[in-house]
């Protein structure tokens, strides 16, 4: 047997074996791509969690210096920390009902009515979301101290935050419903309306728990906006101080690891209304396939 007899099986195996890690690159390669991607948007989120465990020794917590429960048991040590939270949770609670409400009314009337102006509301509900929120800060900003010459006396404060907060949070809660509107099936309704149903009995038996997801996604979708906004509530809010205007002063001469801890509740609480939306979306559709 010569020795080009003996190295072409083994050529043949080193090249089937790198077809096979061709295949396996090119099949997986999406998915590998994608883990590596979330992995990379979830690193500042490991971070501020980890960090929430930090005991620093100063007043930065920049370096990890060892484990400890404390932070979270102490998570109001901080002067005027509760309070801020507390403002920004009732801001974005209020905030985001009203957004919701409205815009769920505002996209059944796009989708489902034809008027004059439904093309110019249509573009009036999509400029917030590409309007730089500075540009929107600042204007509402002149639109508050402006108001004196109309005799009407405007404080900043919680009022303005609020009204700043429903303005910009209403085109995302449009945007998110319209979205579950233009597929909805209107022979549901038809069929509900030839049964004897009203037009109001239509809506609440009918038309709301199937959309009631989409408005879900929008709650929540406008609380977490509202909560997480600075640059339009930095504008707007007078002498009250938010929670992310709060992290903002305390980063100039302090990070204290409270602020870690309030972060990451918010996100897990974020996250599990988040999977609590789609596991109740899932038994819809479970219900509805059987």
């Amino acid at each position: 047997m010569s020795t080009a007899e003996v190295t072409l099986p083994a050529r043949r195996h080193r090249q089937s074996a790198l077809a096979r890690a061709w295949a396996f690159v090119k099949r997986h390669a999406l998915t590998v791509y994608s883990l590596l991607f979330f992995a990379y948007l979830m690193l500042p989120i490991g971070v501020v969690i980890a960090f929430s465990f930090n005991n620093p020794k100063g007043r930065f917590n920049y370096t990890w210096q060892g484990f400890t429960f404390k932070n979270w048991q102490q998570w109001n040590a901080i002067p005027n920390l509760q309070s801020a939270i507390t403002l920004s949770l009732e801001i974005a609670l209020i905030a985001s009902l009203v957004a919701t409400a409205l815009g769920t009314l505002i996209a059944l009337a796009l989708v489902r009515y034809g008027f004059r102006g439904r093309g110019s509301t249509n573009l009036l509900v999509f400029l917030p979301l590409s309007t730089p929120e500075i540009v929107l800060g600042a204007s509402l900003a002149t639109l508050f101290l402006n108001s004196t010459s109309l005799h009407f006396n405007i404080q900043f404060g919680f009022w303005t935050i609020l009204v700043a907060h429903v303005m910009f949070c209403i085109s995302f809660a449009v945007v998110t419903v319209k979205a579950r509107l233009i597929g909805f099936d209107r022979h549901l309704e038809e069929a509900a309306m030839d049964l004897g149903a009203n037009e109001w009995r239509t809506f609440q038996k009918v038309t709301l728990p199937l959309i009631a997801p989409a408005i879900l996604a929008a709650l929540l979708l406008c609380f977490a906006i509202s909560i997480d906004d600075f640059v339009v509530t930095y504008f707007n809010a007078g002498s009250r101080v938010t929670f992310p205007i709060f992290v903002w002063g305390a980063a100039r001469v302090a990070t204290p690891p409270q602020i870690n801890v309030i972060g990451t509740a918010i996100f897990a609480v974020a996250v599990t209304l988040m999977l609590g939306n789609v596991f109740l979306q899932r038994v819809r559709e479970s219900k509805g396939a059987v």
